[in-house]
């Protein structure tokens, strides 16, 4: 796991960060409004927003959700919740400080139409999880999450298509092992892959309905700023956060703002049969 799946969530300091990255820039906004609406909200009465962080993916899921419907909004870091509360003040809206994998504790059994999860699945005890979704969905309840596209092992064809450039990623490789003799990071393999997501929902008893390989077009500043929440700061060890930004600024310098990248998404839809209850 990297140091953002592990550490540094529970911290005032990447609470807003995070927060102000997500109210500036269109990408968690934008992934939160896919994911919510194929969760097909319509005639929800309980809604899970998983890992729900400062409420980007809750903010989404009440704007298509019933008037009467509650939303619970569960992430195991207290700090960012605290933040979320602030700017979002909906009566629909429960917060509960918990990990993803005690879920089932927190919602009533089978009674809960949608579980959405923007961007986090991969940092939970997968297995676990899905687990706990099933115990928590309804007959037919739907269980929606998304997976970056280095971590499920997909690239979107827009992606592929396009012209080569160094992302910022790598120019800060380059950087570190220029100026500070780090060894380039080791190309790892996908970390979870449609083959064990598909083998995690069956044996969790959930059934998949459909996947989709989709794109974010992201600016450069965009991923600069994203960079610079410090969860997401790189190279990951051994490098104080003042040094990060240094080379983050460095590398930076050799882009163009308005530069244009592209990060693919594996999104996923599984459900609770009704024979499966």
């Amino acid at each position: 796991m990297t140091q953002d799946a592990l550490t540094g969530w529970d911290d005032e300091t990447t609470a807003e960060a995070y927060a102000t990255f997500a109210r500036t820039f269109p990408m968690y906004s934008a992934s939160s409004r896919d994911l919510a609406a194929r969760a097909r909200l319509t005639d929800s009465h309980m809604i899970v927003d998983l890992c729900g962080g400062t409420g980007a993916t809750a903010e989404a899921i009440l704007a298509l959700a019933p008037p009467a419907a509650q939303v619970i909004s569960l992430d195991s870091a207290p700090a960012m919740q605290r933040i979320g509360r602030r700017t979002l003040n909906d009566p629909r809206l429960s917060w509960v400080s918990a990990p993803a994998e005690d879920l089932a504790e927190h919602a009533p059994a089978h009674g809960v139409d949608a579980v959405v999860c923007n961007s986090a699945i991969w940092k939970t005890d997968v297995a676990a999880v899905f687990t706990a979704v099933r115990r928590v969905l309804r007959p037919g309840g739907r269980f929606v999450f998304n997976i970056g596209g280095g971590f499920a092992g997909v690239t979107h064809p827009d992606a592929q298509t396009r012209p080569a450039k160094p992302s910022l990623g790598s120019l800060i490789e380059q950087i570190a092992a220029r100026d500070y003799g780090t060894p380039p990071a080791p190309a790892s393999a996908a970390r979870l892959p449609l083959t064990a997501v598909t083998g995690h929902l069956a044996a969790a008893g959930l059934t998949l309905v459909e996947t989709d390989v989709t794109a974010q077009h992201t600016t450069m500043a965009e991923r600069r700023a994203w960079l610079s929440i410090p969860v997401f700061a790189r190279p990951e060890r051994g490098f104080s956060y003042e040094q990060q930004m240094a080379i983050l600024d460095e590398a930076y310098a050799q882009t163009h703002p308005d530069d244009v990248t592209i990060t693919s998404w594996l999104v996923v839809v599984a459900q609770l049969d009704g024979a499966q209850a």
